[in-house]
């Protein structure tokens, strides 16, 4: 079975920006190796004659038209409604 050391999961949580106790540290080196063996036995498997599956519906470029919807709205009503515009677009305030 695969392990990983603590200084591994340790270094994972640093990255992850997490912050975890010894025992949860612990916990999740376990739980990790069981993760990591069942994956090297997926990587046993014989795959040799069997298709990819890309995907499972059958379906092929399914797209839909394009259609215009008018809502008989101009962008004029809508800033209408906004407490500051300008030069026709909304006018917020900065952010940084």
């Amino acid at each position: 079975m695969s392990q990983i050391t603590l200084e591994e999961v340790q270094a994972l949580a640093r990255l992850a920006k997490i912050t975890l106790s010894e025992e949860q540290a612990v916990r999740m080196q376990q739980e990790i190796s069981a993760i990591l063996g069942f994956v090297e036995q997926l990587n046993q498997v014989d795959t040799k004659g069997v298709e990819p599956t890309y995907q499972v519906t059958g379906l092929m470029n399914v797209t839909r038209p394009d259609e215009i919807i008018d809502y008989k709205v101009t962008p004029e009503i809508l800033l209408k409604n906004t407490p500051s515009q300008q030069d026709g677009s909304l006018k917020v305030k900065r952010v940084l």
